[in-house]
Parts: C-alpha cells; structure tokens; sequence
C-alpha cells in the first residue's frame, strides 16, 4: 500500500507472473504516484521525476528484516531506473537498456 510517497510492501515469496516485467516498467513510467495500484516502480517513477524534472536530491530507503527482499526490492529498483534512464534518451525499453541495468546490478 501507498503511505504518502512510502511503499510498504510484502515479500510473497513466489514468482507473480508480469509483475515486474518491461510491459509494467512501461506501464508505470506514464503514471504518477498513486494514480495506479501501489508498486515499487511508481516509487521509483516518482523519485526519478524529482531527479530530473524539478532537479530535486532524491533518496530511496529499502528496509526491512531478514529474508524480507531488500536486495530484490533494490534490484526492481535500479531496473526501473536503468530503463528509465534509457528512454529518457529516446530509446525504447529493450536489450540496450538491459545491458545497463546489468552493468549497474554488477557494479
């Protein structure tokens, strides 16, 4: 659920079909905050628009317990934000903004 611009989510510990897949970055890179269901890409939508558009410092915080997916979250996260980054340069999201979002997961 949406809390403000805090995502409190839940690890359900199974695959969820498309979830996280290049239609849902799409999907969420043409909405605002709380104008689709809460997800972790609206977050990362939302914080990446206040980076570039009003040039506001941004800061995600990924908490939780052991086990809870902080390191997927994160992973979600930068995917987001590699796409993103790639269209911005109009580029469609495909295997050239894969290939940064690898670079960045290694890194």
């Amino acid at each position: 659920t949406n809390i403000g611009s805090i995502l409190a989510s839940v690890n359900p510990y199974k695959p969820i079909p498309g979830l996280y897949s290049v239609d849902a970055i799409d999907l969420y890179r043409q909405h605002r905050l709380g104008e689709l269901p809460p997800h972790i890409f609206a977050t990362a939508n939302e914080c990446y628009c206040c980076l570039w558009k009003r040039h506001d410092s941004q800061c995600v915080l990924i908490s939780g317990e052991s086990g809870a997916g902080k390191t997927e979250s994160t992973k979600l996260l930068l995917k987001f934000l590699s796409a993103m980054s790639q269209t911005s340069l109009g580029a469609p999201v495909s295997e050239k903004s894969i290939r940064v979002e690898e670079a960045i997961l290694e890194s």
